[in-house]
């Protein structure tokens, strides 16, 4: 349930529309806190969903074929940072699920859960949390952190400091004022933070900003 007492809106991601209907009848046990707005059986379709729909949270299966599942999330985290993703899946092998973290997802969950656990996972991931299966948790976020960390510590705190700046949309000039630093040494900031990031746009930076939550949307 959101926070202004309506249901979840969900949408559901799986090329198997068996599964579909086995977690749409799940969610269908509890009416008040969810609804499955909609189902999508290629990753191409749950995208075109996710912007006509604008659903708050979508179970996506992993190995949808041609799009898959890491795809589409990253996908939905660079266009819709306030949509939430929960993965589904049949791997516990930990590269599945530090792909899935790196993209974006705020949690995953095995296919062979039973209904609480899932049910639980949701209620997690939409209040702001995140889920990982009993199967693969202890050893995937350890290792996840050790491979990955934030992406934002590759920056110092001066690049950290311009690169919010930049995402709430001010001007380099405006920005050498409030730090009292050179524009010239703003636009060489703003060189390190696109290299380091791998930024090719001030979009990307701004969207890249709120899935870091450094700003509001």
């Amino acid at each position: 349930m959101t926070p202004t007492g309506r249901p979840l809106r969900i949408l559901l991601a799986d090329d198997h529309a068996m599964v579909r209907r086995g977690f749409r009848l799940i969610l269908s046990q509890v009416p008040a806190e969810f609804e499955v707005v909609g189902e999508a059986g290629t990753g191409e379709q749950a995208l075109e969903l996710v912007k006509e729909l604008q659903p708050e949270l979508v179970l996506v299966d992993v190995a949808m074929p041609r799009m898959n599942g890491v795809e589409l999330t990253q996908q939905v985290a660079r266009n819709w940072p306030h949509v939430k993703v929960l993965i589904l899946s049949m791997h516990k092998d930990s590269n599945y699920v530090r792909e899935c973290l790196r993209a974006g997802a705020k949690g995953y969950v095995l296919k062979e859960s039973v209904d609480a656990e899932l049910l639980h996972a949701i209620r997690t991931v939409a209040g702001g949390g995140a889920y990982f299966a009993p199967g693969v948790s202890n050893v995937v976020l350890s290792d996840y952190q050790r491979f990955v960390g934030s992406p934002l510590d590759l920056l110092t705190a001066r690049e950290l400091d311009v690169f919010r700046l930049l995402a709430e949309g001010k001007q380099a000039k405006d920005i050498a004022a409030e730090l009292d630093i050179s524009v010239y040494t703003v636009d060489a900031h703003r060189n390190r933070i696109f290299r380091k990031l791998q930024l090719r746009s001030s979009s990307e930076l701004v969207r890249f900003a709120l899935r870091q939550g450094l700003i509001s949307g």
